[in-house]
This record gives C-alpha cells, structure tokens and sequence, in this order.
C-alpha cells in the first residue's frame, strides 16, 4: 500500500494549485462531462459588482463556490473545476439571479484540498467571474419575432432566449391576429408559388440523386412563420414588429423550468397595470350582466313558443305519468301471480304430506283380516 493511501481520512491533501493565477480566456460552455452530484449541492457566492451597470441586463459578478473535484482531476484541479464551471454555463442560477453565460478567472482561495471520510473527492473553494444575463421585471428589451397566434406571441432575445407575450398583454384595441392562408390552398398556400426546380436541394452521389433534408433557410422560415398568421394594426395593415419582426417590450414576469430563464413580456402602455389578466380570468372577477330586455316584435313569438314549449312538457308528463302507472299495475299483477303460485306450491305440499302420514299409520296398523287373525291366535 502506498504511503498516500495510508493518511489519515480527513486530512488536507496537498494540490498543485497556484491560487493567484487566473484563467486567459473565459470559459463559454462546456467541453466534456458533467460535474459529480456531491458538487451540486454548493451554490455560488456572489459579491455582486455589477461591471456593465446596475440595471443593464448583463452583469459581470465575483463568485465564489465549493467544488467537490473528482479524484480524475487529482494531479490537475484546475482542470477539474473549470470542467465543474462549464456545467453552469447558461443555466439560471438563483443565488446569481441570472443565467451563466461565461466564466473567467479561475482561481483557488485554497492551497489544499480537503477529503472527508471515505469520500475520493478533493473539497476546495474556487473564485471566478461569471457573465450573467440577469434581467428583471420593469426591463425594457428587444426581441425578434419567430411565432404569432391569436393567444400569444413568441419572441427571441439574442436569438437564444424565449420571450412569450400573451394575448392580454397586447393592446388588441389597435392590433388584431390576421389569419394565414392553409397550407394545403393551392392559390395561398405556402407552396403555391414556389419554384419546382427549387423544391429539394439534391446531389449526385455515385450516379444517384440524394436529397439534401433539413436545409432551411432563414426567409422560408419567416416566410412560414408569416403563412401561420400574424398580427397586423386595425388602420395601417402593418404587421407587427415591421419587415424586420423587431419588438420593443417589457418584462412583466419571470419563468424558470429545468434551470432554464423564460421571460413574458407586455407591449401595453402600463404593462405593469393589475388590470391586464386574462380574458378568463377578467370573466370571473366581474360581476354577471343582467339579461336584456326582448325585442316587442319578439315578445309575441316568445309567448307562442313558451305555449308550445309548455303543451309538449304537458304531453310529455301526461305520458310519463300513464307509463308509470301501467308499470306499477304491470309490477302488482306479477307480484300477485308469484304470491299464488307460492301458496299453491305450499298447499300441493302439505297435501302431500298428509297423504303419505296415512299411509303410514294404515301400515302400521294393518288390514282387517291381519287383525282377525292375530286376535284367534
């Protein structure tokens, strides 16, 4: 056994670990596997100097953190911990209230790692900066259009991240959805005018043709998108967000699923208003509507029809009434014939009965000449 697996559990273990050297160049996205589940457990600590502005939506934060390295990084930590940061890279951190786009300057405020009991991993404390995207309720940003329907519209920020405006958060009294044509219309539809010679994109492959699939271009993907609808303003018929499908709006709320950051936005005036809610939701917090008076033209017809309405539930319930009788008189003739039938069945047996009682009382008893005879004898 070597002297290194010897030492007492617990004990520091010595790291080639320069902790004031730093990293060149920041690191932007994982190069290989994931980090071990006993890391996830720490989260990073942030000291919060913001280097692009405190209300910009991108931040440069000091952070530090507890990295478990694996025992696979024992002779290089460095690496081990940069691998354990490319991990967070754009994931939505909480404690940094952002999503980790970059790392940078990677150094270790330790010159040994710990391992605890049985444990192979090396137990260490790292400082680096991250680049968060940290946006906040009340920002205004801009976004492309890639999707419109009639109950929301969707949008990229930085063409990454997703940005959903929901229908009530779009003032519907200047614009309105303006459905697109069927995909299967052969004078609108998406494939009505297009090229057969540019249909498919097709090379030569040992004398045969094969089909170059999934090459999309960026205009047949607006193009598609624009077939699906878009919503256009009441006066002018221009679409939303202009030829460019730019959008200017403004975080109401923030949503994160699976560590990922989604935004919705409002193009209202006062987007921020508690009188945007959803049309359901608007439905069942005001009060009911009084019905309307009838017409006095209608009034007349409406009494015809409540006669009518009413000599048809009459009939109904006249017949209701002569099938029920007839089913309870039905009912008392069945019920009388099985009480008949029973007491014929209990009388045919008490006869029975009796009948073969004296039949053995004349046996034991004997004829007339058996008697005779037993008295001479």
């Amino acid at each position: 056994m070597s002297a290194k697996a010897t030492k007492r559990k617990g004990s520091p273990v010595a790291m080639d670990v320069d902790s004031g050297s730093t990293s060149k160049k920041p690191r932007t996205a994982p190069t290989s596997a994931s980090p071990s589940k006993s890391s996830s457990k720490h989260k990073p600590k942030s000291s919060s100097k913001a280097r692009h502005g405190a209300d910009g939506e991108f931040r440069s934060v000091a952070a530090s953190l507890v990295l478990a390295v694996p025992p696979v990084f024992a002779s290089r930590p460095r690496d081990g911990a940069e691998e354990m940061l490319d991990s967070l890279v754009m994931r939505y951190d909480p404690t940094l209230r952002g999503v980790v786009l970059a790392h940078s300057r990677l150094q270790f405020l330790e010159r040994v790692g710990r391992i605890h009991a049985d444990s192979p991993f090396a137990v260490c404390t790292v400082g680096f900066e991250a680049l968060v995207w940290s946006p906040a309720i009340g920002m205004k940003l801009s976004g492309r259009i890639n999707l419109s329907s009639p109950d929301h519209v969707s949008l990229l920020v930085h063409r990454t991240f997703n940005v959903s405006i929901p229908r009530h958060h779009l003032p519907t009294n200047e614009w309105e959805f303006e459905y697109g044509a069927a995909e299967n219309d052969p004078e609108y539809g998406a494939t009505a005018h297009a090229d057969p010679s540019e249909a498919e994109v097709s090379a030569v492959v040992d004398g045969e043709a094969v089909a170059d699939e999934g090459v999309v271009a960026e205009g047949d993907a607006d193009t598609d998108a624009a077939n699906r609808g878009r919503w256009v303003h009441k006066v002018t018929g221009e679409p939303l967000g202009g030829k460019e499908r730019q959008l200017d709006f403004t975080i109401v709320g923030l949503m994160v699923a699976n560590q990922m950051l989604s935004l919705v936005g409002s193009i209202q005036p006062d987007p921020l208003s508690p009188n945007h809610v959803p049309i359901a939701a608007e439905r069942a917090r005001s009060p009911p509507r009084a019905p309307s008076p009838p017409l006095p033209d209608a009034v007349d017809a409406a009494s015809d029809e409540e006669e009518e309405e009413e000599d048809v539930f009459a009939e109904l319930m006249r017949q209701g009434a002569n099938s029920e009788a007839a089913q309870k008189a039905e009912a008392e003739r069945a019920e009388e014939g099985r009480r008949r039938e029973k007491e014929e069945r209990k009388r045919a047996k008490e006869e029975k009965r009796a009948a073969t009682e004296e039949k053995k009382r004349k046996r034991k008893e004997g004829s007339p000449e058996k008697k005779a005879k037993r008295s001479k004898a």
